[in-house]
């Protein structure tokens, strides 16, 4: 069974909309705040309290609409904007002629940067500077001439809009590029685990029908033909990029051990005892040395490296020769879990497991290394030829690596 692996995403943009919402409401308070303090300046309050009526009801009524960028539509920005200009142009009308030659503020005030920044937010600085343009075109209506303070606050409006609007098309461009990488990342390392689950099993039995085949012979070699071309096509593909059931398979026949560690079963959520899952491979031909009390490790770190284990054995069975023998040894540090798997075999000819590699036999590279890369933990291989082989598996109690999490 494969898993699925979910990448969890974050939108960098939605704390700029939360900071939308607080802005129009705060704002809306300010702009009613200065007509109330400065009452005596408008000489047609009536209009000024029907326009700031409205203001209030459609800031409260239209806060869901800047919660995130697929509420905020296309006719509600447009109203929006519609209002605030509307509030611009209405403010010759109620105020008198001091008022305005003092470079007060509009009926909106700085509740009018709300609309402009709605837009930066929802469509990029283009949006924005398409936004800002009115505004600017109203403010200046307003003081009916380009006052130099006038003049100034469009400017300020103008760029702060199109570099809000441009840091929010930056942002959400890399938000895409990490989810892209996220996704990659995950799917690697899917690849990965189902190429050691092929490594362990499907190669291996395909391996084991070919050589039976040719030793039976007639319909039997032809079927062994067949398997062999199989996997050399399987680990063409695998070798290239395929993914973890911890599965050892080896022939019973040749009275090898199968032995399964199931990923997909029920969800533990006490840590193993490594002792148990290792036990299975303790045999006349292999010893098993472990300590009197329990080795506990959270159960993705133990199945995987129970799983390196009989990779490991499964080697040793394939490559010294059906009686050679093997040692297992479990060390259990204060920091990290330590296991030895020593052979009295030939050893490995140097240069021999590079040459496997490129030939697509992943079994050191991925059941092995591979699982212990992910655990946050390393494999050592020493092997002098003629003198057996050693493989040292070290994993770390409190995992580091990308396995251990999941």
């Amino acid at each position: 069974m494969v898993k699925q692996v979910r990448v969890m995403r974050m939108s960098v943009e939605q704390p700029l909309w939360r900071a939308l919402t607080g802005y129009r409401v705060l704002t809306m308070l300010y702009a009613v705040g200065l007509f109330a303090t400065e009452y005596d300046e408008f000489d047609r309050p009536g209009i000024a309290i029907a326009y700031y009526v409205v203001l209030c009801v459609w800031t409260l009524a239209t806060l869901p609409r800047v919660q995130n960028a697929a509420a905020c539509t296309k006719r509600f920005l447009a109203v929006d904007l519609a209002i605030a200009i509307t509030g611009i142009v209405l403010t010759p009308l109620v105020v008198n002629d001091h008022h305005i030659d003092s470079g007060g503020p509009t009926l909106p005030s700085i509740w009018t940067a709300g609309s402009v920044l709605a837009f930066a937010i929802k469509g990029g600085w283009r949006w924005a500077a398409l936004a800002s343009t009115p505004v600017a075109a109203a403010n200046l209506f307003e003081r009916g001439h380009p006052a130099r303070d006038t003049v100034h606050n469009v400017i300020l409006v103008w760029v702060a809009s199109i570099a809000i609007g441009y840091v929010v098309e930056v942002a959400r461009a890399s938000e895409r590029t990490l989810a892209r990488a996220l996704e990659i990342e995950a799917a690697t390392r899917e690849r990965e685990r189902l190429a050691r689950d092929i490594h362990d099993s499907v190669l291996q039995v395909l391996a084991m029908v070919q050589r039976r085949g040719a030793v039976m012979g007639g319909e039997a070699a032809e079927l062994g033909r067949m398997a062999g071309e199989q996997e050399v096509a399987l680990r063409t593909l695998v070798s290239g990029g395929l993914t973890s059931v911890s599965r050892v398979s080896r022939d019973a026949a040749q009275g090898a051990v199968v032995h399964v560690v199931d990923d997909d079963g029920p969800d533990e959520t006490g840590p193993l005892d490594l002792r148990a899952l290792l036990a299975p491979y303790a045999s006349a031909k292999v010893s098993l040395v472990e300590p009197g009390a329990p080795v506990p490790l959270p159960p993705p770190a133990a199945r995987e490296l129970a799983a390196a284990v009989g990779a490991a054995l499964d080697n040793v069975h394939r490559h010294a020769g059906e009686h050679a023998r093997a040692w297992i040894l479990v060390e259990d540090e204060p920091d990290e879990v330590i296991v030895t798997v020593r052979d009295d075999g030939p050893g490995i000819p140097e240069g021999r497991l590079a040459q496997a590699e490129g030939e697509g036999r992943l079994g050191v590279a991925l059941s092995i290394r591979g699982r212990l890369r992910e655990l946050g933990g390393s494999a050592e291989l020493i092997s002098p030829p003629g003198q057996g082989t050693e493989v040292e598996l070290k994993v770390p109690k409190v995992s580091r690596g990308k396995a251990g999490q999941r």
